[in-house]
């Protein structure tokens, strides 16, 4: 469902709308969440803070304003977290110093967005190369992950090296076809 269309769903049905956008985008904020805090609090904290985040922003956020639901989502859970773990870490009595190795994920640079959409579409090639089945799998896996040669992978699979070559330029042609028919083109 679109950011439109949930945001109109927003104005006209606000119980399913809000369902809606929980639905999208709760592993969105579930990654932020536990990327922050991880190593202060349980999952249970975890999942309290994910809680906060959808709150807050059904509280806050109007339908009729113009904004990027990503990015405004993404804001909301990253700032809700970061005051979690400053709880946390004082529940616990323990500081965070601006020293703290993890102290860099807080106030990194990091495109959670972007980082977001490229494990959600490694997932989904990972899991379009395992639907070709071994030997195409491994052979796709080992020289294009792995950066193996085809003498190398021809040793794994017992196969001769021009023949892991035919067979990967034939898996390729098949994982192409299977991702063009969810849409993706490489």
């Amino acid at each position: 469902m679109t950011d439109e269309k949930i945001l109109t769903l927003m104005r006209e049905a606000p119980s399913n709308g809000q369902r809606a956008l929980f639905d999208k985008y709760y592993n969105y904020v579930f990654s932020i969440v536990s990327r922050i805090i991880s190593g202060f609090g349980s999952p249970n904290d975890s999942e309290e803070c994910v809680i906060d985040v959808f709150a807050s922003v059904m509280m806050k956020m109007h339908p009729d304003d113009n904004i990027s639901l990503r990015s405004y989502i993404g804001a909301v859970a990253r700032n809700t977290a970061i005051s979690m773990r400053r709880s946390l870490a004082s529940k616990n009595n323990s500081c965070i110093s601006s020293d703290d190795e993890n102290m860099a994920e807080i106030a990194g640079d990091e495109n959670i967005e972007e980082n977001t959409d490229n494990s959600v579409l490694a997932e989904l090639l990972l899991s379009k190369i395992g639907e070709l089945g071994p030997p195409d799998s491994v052979i796709i896996v080992q020289k294009y992950y792995y950066n193996k040669t085809s003498g190398e992978i021809a040793k794994m699979t017992g196969m001769s090296a021009a023949a892991v070559r035919v067979r990967c330029g034939r898996a390729m042609n098949k994982l192409k076809k299977l991702l063009n028919a969810d849409g993706i083109t490489l």
